[in-house]
């Protein structure tokens, strides 16, 4: 006999195991399956038998050759209600589950958990040549915000497996400040420089046009604040896991912040990172000017910096994984294998092939596939 497939899977102690056979002779056939039932019944196993003809064969072989999908649904606490939304947008679309993953470690109820509670499920899908990923994609944005839920959709493919660059917006993605906020509020000019900051994220504004408007009310500021400012600065719920994980499996890190440099090298200290690229803050005489050097970072130039440190790396932007939560972080979001919109406003999640906001940001190493007792290890 020519063994054609083999899987097997363990749950809850209960073992599945299946083998798709070919055999052109039916008496040898039969005098193994028959051998196979008294093993099964003497070591207490259930076997089944099934014919295939060769036409389920031909298509089962066919249907290896489609596009596959990830689904994955993430949470605080996922119940029955969550994944049975999710379910059904995925049956809705005519896609077919074939494997169901538990990413997230198990609950510990008897003592409290080092890091803050979390669930998260994968779901392997097969489709057809007419299934639509996008409107799938669009039914499971609006279901993440009608349950508090994140659920991504990715193409199942080389490239969501072998991901090597990650590229993070700094301010309000790595720490939960606004950095220019911070300054303005030093400067005494807190209320007009949030509004202005407010609408450039929600894409109200040219960034450009009111980065320039908010660095120049910092003029006469001491620039002695600035240490002040970087220590206070809040890290984000799960970054500092997130980017030692990372580090630990050899994975480069940038930030490409609208920011500031000052506070972007900070945190590259803090943090470990990598690389990053920022708006250098112009200091005269131990006061701010009002003014930036160089070129402004907005969005234009995130998306331009991602590709040059992926062909400095040697890799495809489909390698390159991209985070960030206002509108000048789109356009690194758009061209990133990967670009996830994390806690943010309404026109980039709408606009973002994924986004989390239901947990911290080390919930991104679900969307590369990572299980919880690997990343214990890394």
């Amino acid at each position: 006999m020519q063994i054609l497939d083999v899987g097997q899977a363990v749950i809850h102690n209960q073992l599945t195991l299946g083998i798709v056979v070919a055999s052109d002779n039916e008496t040898a056939t039969a005098l193994a399956m028959k051998e196979i039932l008294i093993l099964a019944h003497d070591i207490g196993l259930t076997v089944r038998f099934k014919p295939i003809t060769g036409a389920e064969y031909d298509q089962w072989v066919s249907e290896g050759g489609r596009t596959r999908y990830i689904v994955t649904a993430l949470a605080p606490e996922l119940t029955a209600a969550h994944l049975q939304a999710v379910t059904k947008i995925v049956s809705s679309q005519g896609f077919n589950i074939e494997t169901v993953t538990r990413l997230s470690g198990r609950v510990d109820f008897e003592r409290d958990n080092k890091f803050p509670r979390r669930a998260c499920v994968q779901f392997g899908l097969s489709s057809g040549p007419t299934l639509d990923a996008q409107a799938m994609r669009a039914a499971c944005l609006l279901l993440s915000s009608e349950l508090n839920i994140d659920v991504a959709v990715q193409e199942d493919n080389a490239y969501r497996r072998n991901r090597r660059l990650v590229c993070f917006d700094m301010d309000s993605t790595l720490i939960e400040q606004e950095v220019i906020d911070e300054l303005a509020i030093e400067a005494g000019v807190g209320a007009q420089v949030a509004e202005i900051t407010e609408r450039a994220m929600q894409g109200e504004l040219d960034f450009q046009q009111s980065f320039r408007a908010r660095v120049a009310l910092l003029k006469g500021l001491d620039a002695a604040v600035l240490p002040k400012i970087a220590e206070r600065l809040t890290i984000t719920e799960g970054a500092e896991r997130l980017i030692s994980t990372l580090k630990a499996l050899g994975y480069k890190t940038a930030i490409l912040s609208g920011g500031f440099q000052y506070f972007a090298e900070y945190l590259q200290g803090k943090l470990g990172i990598d690389e990053v690229h920022a708006n250098i803050l112009d200091v005269q005489d131990g006061f701010v000017t009002g003014e930036v050097k160089g070129a402004i970072v907005d969005g234009a130039r995130k998306a331009e910096l991602l590709r040059e440190l992926a062909n400095k790396m040697g890799i495809s932007l489909e390698q390159a994984m991209a985070v960030g939560d206002g509108a000048n972080d789109l356009p690194m979001l758009a061209i990133a294998g990967l670009g996830v919109a994390y806690r943010a406003k309404p026109l980039v999640r709408q606009n973002a092939n994924q986004a989390i906001s239901s947990v911290g940001l080390d919930g991104v190493l679900y969307l590369l596939g990572m299980h919880d007792k690997d990343l214990n290890r890394a």
